[in-house]
């Protein structure tokens, strides 16, 4: 995709990759990209803010598949996660009667709920369009995959749910990743070194 170097372009220059050419065209590289910031899928511009992550399921899982879900919650579980207190290790998705669940999300009672607090393990119902709940209720029953909750975050003060759709990994599985997390930390570390120096 090329386009005329004009001042009409600058606003979608600014969310896309792209590169002047030689006779004062724009390039653009990826007319698709969302984020320039790399491989996170969460972008500034969606007014988001990051409540958890589940770190112990990149470590466990390998994430095939990510969707976006809302995730049904009462005031002071809201609340509860505006102070960031909720826990998704362990955590994981059931579908039952065409319904998606978390469950094992632990959000801590909010502090001044009294009686309106509500169980911090209770099972969370997921929103999901019928579609999107047929075909991951198909992958999983065919494929051995399984739902596991990667992070949870505010996007313009709604509460959403990313999920994977996760293969579990082996022993030596776990061992090549840890060592190629390894590897890259070390060339990381190097190439920040020598550019210092």
């Amino acid at each position: 995709m090329i386009l005329k170097k004009t001042r009409s372009v600058i606003k979608y220059l600014r969310n896309n990759l792209a590169k002047f050419t030689e006779n004062g065209w724009i390039q653009v590289l990826r007319p698709d990209a969302e984020n320039i910031n790399g491989g996170d899928q969460l972008s500034k511009k969606d007014n988001i803010k990051r409540i958890a992550s589940n770190r112990k399921a990149f470590h466990d899982y390998f994430v095939l598949d990510r969707i976006e879900a809302g995730i049904e919650l009462f005031g002071t579980e809201v609340k509860s996660l505006r102070n960031g207190s909720v826990n998704l290790k362990d955590s994981f998705c059931i579908i039952k009667d065409d319904e998606v669940f978390a469950r094992g999300v632990h959000i801590s009672p909010y502090e001044k709920g009294n009686i309106f607090n509500r169980d911090p393990k209770r099972p969370k119902r997921l929103l999901l369009h019928k579609r999107e709940i047929r075909r991951l209720k198909s992958r999983i029953m065919e494929d051995g995959l399984t739902l596991i909750p990667l992070s949870l975050y505010f996007k313009d003060s709604r509460a959403k749910l990313e999920l994977g759709v996760c293969k579990g990994k082996k022993l030596h599985d776990k061992r090549e990743s840890e060592a190629e997390n390894r590897i890259r930390r070390e060339l990381e570390r190097t190439i920040k070194e020598n550019n210092y120096r």
